[in-house]
This record gives structure tokens, C-alpha cells and sequence, in this order.
């Protein structure tokens, strides 16, 4: 996993995982400065983010033990495809959609690896069942389109100078009602990185 180094992810990372550390969103949260509007279009991103990231348990269990690797590039290839083709339809700007689809498969990938290494270390915690890795993917396709919908109602929020400091509300307030654990928390980060427009 690349290090967490742009001034906005290190302040998210921050301010998420001080909620990891105490439990609390009310001292981690920053204020959202361009009203209730802004938040309520950026806050679907960073949940269906989160909800996206629920699916890399099932995709890592459906690889354990069978030689899969976790990086898949024709599936994530295809992934980018459909996300750029539906952004067109919406419309959305598909080259800002295929961004933030990069960094939404990267964050998934980081889950599995994690995942993966917990399970080696300690085989008891690897899952019994392997789930069908091609429901998975459908399961996905679904919250893939969700996301894009949500990246086209978002346009102009994303733009706002104020972004990051909602979305980094929207991220803790999505971390806590989900109750994510520190690797879904750093994911959630990578997720959502580049949603704001001019994000290197």
C-alpha cells in the first residue's frame, strides 16, 4: 500500500482514526463549512464506499486457499470500462469517475491483502464456506452503479474548495455508523481520495 501522504489523506487518516483510538465522532469531526446540502451529496460517496468495501471480505474469502491472487487486472479492467461507459450515460465526467474507481478497487485490494495475511498468520480465523465469487461481483456491479449515480449528483461539491473538509466529516461520520475497523478505516481513506476535484 502506497503511504498515506497527500495533506488531505493524512488529515482524513487522522481524523478518522482518532475515532478508532476513542470511540468518539463528536471531537474528530470537522464541521462541515458549506452547509447541509454539500454534506448530504458528498456523505453518499463515503457510505457506498464503505458498503463497497464490505464486499472485499466475501471477495477474499472466495480466493483464500485457491491460488487466486488478489490483484484480478482484466476483472478490474472491465470494472473501470463499465464505470467510464455508465458515467457517459449518467452523464458524469468519466474521466473523474474512472479516477475514483481506481482508488475504490486499490482500497478493496488493500482489505483482501489484509485479510489474507491475517488468515495466514492464524488459519483458525479463515473463513469455513468460500462464497461465489461471481455473485460477489454482481453484488458489486450493483453499488459500481450506485456510486457512479452519486459521483454525478456530487459534481458540484467535489469541485467546492471545501471538499475535503466535508468529505473528511462525511468519512468519520460513515466509519463510525459502520463500526470499521482499522484496515476498512485506511481503505475508506484510500477510497475515497481522489473524489475531490484536483486531488493529485
Amino acid at each position: 500500500m502506497e503511504p498515506i501522504a497527500s495533506a488531505w489523506r493524512a488529515a482524513t487518516a487522522g481524523a478518522v482514526a482518532a475515532v478508532v483510538c476513542t470511540g468518539s465522532a463528536t471531537a474528530a469531526v470537522p464541521a462541515p463549512t458549506t452547509g447541509r446540502g454539500s454534506y448530504s451529496e458528498l456523505r453518499p460517496l463515503a457510505d457506498l464506499s464503505a458498503q463497497r468495501l464490505g464486499t472485499a471480505e466475501l471477495v477474499a474469502a472466495a480466493k483464500w486457499g485457491t491460488g487466486e491472487p488478489v490483484d484480478a487486472p482484466v476483472r478490474e479492467q472491465q470494472v473501470l470500462d463499465a464505470a467510464a461507459r455508465q458515467a457517459r450515460e449518467v452523464p458524469a465526467d468519466a474521466v473523474a469517475t474512472v479516477k475514483i474507481f481506481r482508488d475504490q478497487i486499490e482500497a478493496n485490494k488493500h482489505v483482501q491483502r489484509a485479510l489474507h495475511s491475517r488468515w495466514d498468520a492464524n488459519p483458525a480465523h479463515a473463513p469455513e464456506e468460500i462464497p461465489d465469487l461471481s455473485a460477489v461481483h454482481d453484488k458489486i456491479n450493483r453499488l459500481n452503479l450506485a456510486l457512479v449515480r452519486a459521483i454525478a449528483a456530487s459534481a458540484a461539491p467535489r469541485a467546492a474548495p471545501s471538499c475535503r473538509a466535508t468529505l473528511t466529516a462525511a468519512a468519520v461520520h460513515v466509519r463510525r455508523e459502520w463500526r470499521l475497523d482499522r484496515v476498512h478505516t485506511t481503505a475508506l481513506v484510500l477510497a475515497l481520495h481522489s473524489v475531490c476535484a484536483g486531488a493529485p
